[in-house]
């Protein structure tokens, strides 16, 4: 048995050579995979175990990280599924809705993915356990709205003081978009460093925009008089239910995006000394 390894590496070396990594040699077999379940769903796309070959098909592509081709064949897969009373909430959430919607986010396939949601909420809209269904897919699909990096984000409202900020007409400014609450132990451990970035850099450029996630406006003054954050807050008093959280996808918080000066986000949920490097590195100050 002690002979075994060396065995196994003669074998490899033979068959492969030595300049495969093991990580090459099995993406070789997983794109052999893509190309033979493929032809045999063409060859027979009413086959009895089209389900199991297009499971089959789709975990190849995620191992090889081909993931443009993935939402389509889960459409697929989906439609073979019972629906309903009969429908198998594991296998339709576990193995096809949360796979698609990594998929669609890693592919820039979000629209799809939003729609395809829609169809799943409907189809389960009538059975026992539909509360409890349709909450997992709106805490999962709001991935599908959560910014990314390249990605615009417009924001523009009236802040605390009555002043009217609008991101797009933040010109040649590089800007951290900051969902925070003061109820968030996170957020005010982190709160420092934003405040020695801005103060630091907000000569050069920089500016902070705060989303509070408070439902007392009183508790988010004084916090911000406190700490002495000069920078405009939104607040609606929603909580959880924040408009622009809500239309960001924002189910977690603290969550930052760094916004650069042609309006893309460039950076997200920068912690401590990271976020003054990013903010140097866009302002071309480091």
């Amino acid at each position: 048995m002690k002979y075994f390894p060396l065995v196994l590496s003669l074998v490899f070396v033979t068959q492969f050579g030595f300049s495969e990594s093991v990580r090459e040699i099995a993406a070789k077999f997983e794109a052999q995979k893509i190309e033979a379940v493929q032809k045999y769903l063409d060859e027979n796309p009413d086959a009895s175990d089209k389900d199991e070959a297009l499971s089959i098909l789709i975990g190849a592509h995620m191992a090889t990280g081909t993931f443009e081709p993935i939402p389509a064949l889960l459409d697929s897969r989906y439609e073979l599924q019972p629906k309903g009373m009969d429908a198998d909430p594991r296998v339709i959430l576990q193995e096809i809705v949360q796979p698609y919607i990594q998929a669609a986010v890693v592919s820039d396939q979000r629209d799809k993915a939003k729609a395809f949601l829609t169809k799943v909420k409907g189809d389960f809209s009538g059975v026992p356990q539909a509360g409890q269904i349709l909450q997992i897919l709106d805490q999962w699909g709001s991935e599908l709205y959560l910014p990314g990096v390249g990605d615009k984000m417009e924001i523009a409202f009236t802040d605390l003081e009555g002043n009217e900020v609008d991101t797009t007409k933040m010109t040649d400014k590089v800007i951290l978009v900051d969902f925070w609450a003061t109820w968030c132990g996170p957020c005010v451990a982190e709160m420092p460093n934003v405040i020695a970035a801005y103060n630091e850099l907000h000569e050069e450029g920089f500016e902070v925009i705060g989303i509070s996630l408070d439902e007392e406006k009183s508790a988010v003054e004084k916090f911000v008089s406190d700490n002495n954050m000069p920078w405009p807050q939104y607040f609606d008093g929603k909580g959880w239910g924040n408009e622009l959280a809500q239309k960001y996808g924002i189910s977690g918080i603290p969550a930052t995006f760094l916004i650069g000066k042609d309006g893309t986000i460039v950076a997200s949920n920068l912690r401590g000394p990271a976020l003054e490097e990013a903010v140097k590195k866009e302002l071309g100050t480091e």
